[in-house]
């Protein structure tokens, strides 16, 4: 038995193919174009995205030597927050798809608060009002793409994430397709009643969105339909459809109360799973939906914090700094010296995200004497990613009342052993990882599997994971005491430099004043680095790590 899984992220599509054990069996993968045409701005051509995708499956079951009919199901996992809009006539999008990170609904964002501040749709999305979520997106597009409201007064425009417009076309487009999402990616929408599980009609009319261009929201876990005659997934059912940091979690058999996951990439998502009882945060994290396994299952619930800059601080030294020449290189030079030589860095390239909130915040490197080479800013970049995330697993800590015996990772840096090792260190708790590092392909072909029959339960797919390395503390109180007051020293120096601070007490849950994403956040930091010095009127490409302005 094989299941696939469309992995459709912010850079990239691939499509891998798994065994009934969990293990890889063939995979492709192939890049989409960054497109900036201004400052915070980041699109992506949805039509790309689509043509990369029926690329990737077609050269997967070719490596594997494997026909479409020999695929037991197909899953999907996403960007979760990108949002687009298409005809329903033509299958053609409105505009490009703008992505999760774009930050030109910071006034829209703004506007909604009616002087009740970000908080105003919280107690029934687990979500701040915030130009990070698809609501604010769509608002945009409604009121600057042309004839756009009025075909969705009249029903001819069908919005979506990037899951929608995937399964639409897999299941035929204008021929058919079927207009649906999971529930997981309709709770980033801040359309969605988190108790209901359904588009909330209050809300709704709150933001001005008419519910008819809206999917139908389905669970996590069923067949949605089959790929449509013609195409490469000819007949075969779609069956599993999950955000992408929901699909990671799933992926790590996190199926229990208080179990962890924190992933590691350009930023760091960190979720833990609470239960069947939605949790509201007193402390900056977001309340959403982890996963929903047919109609008849109870929802499960998360808790999540976004770390905004992880590895693409290690891209800004190979890349704008020229440190270092490839990531690796980063760890070298960090061992080469015994610790941090008193330096601290602070990656707030786009201000401080979760637990702190606070939009004012830019990068400081503190602590610097002439002691210091390269090798402490390199370590003094990767100790950063950890302390970020204990922040992060601090908040979830307090928010749960759960102390954690755990915390599995995944990620291209849990290859960095030293970062890994730090991460044991500063939050004083074991870190794990998993023998399949592709968590977020395999949660999707789990989800998927489960709904034809592949695997007959979670426990069975509990039993499958396997942990690779292990990562244990090896740091006494004192020494991480100390580390960790340098840290918050640091962040004091970082926080209202871009104007008064607008940051919240951990108490209170708030965000700063523009929420999430309030500066220039792209994927990348050599991408934010050119974003900043782009001049008006320009426009700016990304293609295999290749700039080009235009």
């Amino acid at each position: 038995m094989y299941v696939g899984a469309i992995d459709q992220g912010t850079s990239s599509t691939r499509f891998m193919i798994f065994d009934r054990s969990g293990s890889v069996v063939s995979s492709d993968q192939r890049e989409h174009e960054q497109h900036y045409p201004g400052q915070g701005l980041v699109e992506h051509d949805a039509t790309e995205i689509w043509q990369r995708t029926q690329e990737c499956v077609a050269g997967a079951l070719k490596k594997a030597k494997l026909k479409a009919e020999q695929l037991s199901a197909v899953g999907v996992t996403n960007q979760r927050e990108t949002t687009l809009v298409w005809r329903k006539s033509t299958g053609e999008p409105y505009h490009n798809a703008i992505v999760w990170n774009d930050v030109r609904t910071a006034d829209i964002a703004k506007e909604l608060e009616g002087g009740k501040g970000p908080d105003r749709f919280r107690s029934k999305t687990g979500l701040p009002l915030a130009t990070y979520f698809s609501a604010t997106k769509l608002l945009w597009l409604i009121r600057n793409v042309p004839g756009l409201e009025e075909d969705l007064k009249k029903g001819e425009a069908l919005f979506g994430t990037i899951d929608t417009w995937l399964l639409y076309n897999l299941t035929g487009g204008t021929n058919g397709g079927i207009h649906v999402t999971s529930v997981c990616n309709a709770s980033r929408t801040l359309m969605m009643n988190l108790k209901t599980l359904q588009w909330d009609e209050t809300l709704l009319k709150s933001l001005g969105i008419p519910k008819a261009c809206l999917p139908e929201i389905k669970s996590n876990s069923e067949v949605y339909g089959h790929g449509a005659k013609g195409g490469y997934l000819e007949g075969v059912p779609i069956a599993g459809i999950l955000g992408d940091q929901q699909a990671a979690m799933f992926g790590q058999a996190c199926f229990s109360p208080g179990e962890v996951k924190s992933t590691y990439g350009t930023g760091n998502f960190i979720m833990m799973n609470t239960g069947t009882e939605p949790k509201p945060s007193k402390n900056g994290l977001l309340t959403t939906v982890g996963y929903k396994l047919g109609e008849k299952e109870e929802c499960v619930y998360a808790l999540e914090g976004a770390v905004a800059t992880c590895g693409s601080a290690v891209q800004w030294l190979r890349d704008q700094l020229k440190i270092i020449m490839d990531a690796p290189q980063s760890q070298i030079l960090a061992e080469s010296v015994p610790d941090n030589g008193g330096m601290y860095f602070v990656p707030a390239f786009s201000g401080l995200f979760a637990p702190r909130w606070d939009s004012s915040a830019r990068g400081v490197f503190c602590g610097l004497t002439a002691y210091n080479s390269k090798a402490h800013f390199c370590r003094a970049t990767l100790e950063a990613v950890a302390y970020q995330a204990r922040e992060v697993i601090d908040a979830m800590g307090q928010d749960s009342g759960v102390t954690l015996s755990r915390i599995k990772v995944d990620g291209g840096m849990t290859a960095n052993d030293l970062v890994m090792q730090f991460q044991a260190d500063i939050i004083d708790t074991p870190v794990t990882r998993p023998v399949v590092p592709e968590t977020t392909a395999l949660g999707a072909a789990y989800a998927a599997g489960l709904a034809v029959g592949v695997w007959k339960d979670l426990e069975e797919i509990r039993a499958q994971w396997k942990m690779d390395k292990q990562w244990t503390s090896k740091m006494g109180n004192k020494e991480r005491e100390k580390y960790w007051n340098g840290w918050n020293k640091a962040v004091s120096k970082s926080v209202g430099w871009e104007g008064p601070s607008t940051s919240h007490s951990s108490s209170s849950g708030g965000l700063g004043t523009l929420g999430w994403f309030a500066a220039t956040v792209v994927v990348g930091a050599a991408a934010a680095t050119a974003g900043w010095m782009m001049g008006k009127g320009k426009r700016i490409k990304i293609l295999g790590g290749k700039i080009t302005i235009e």
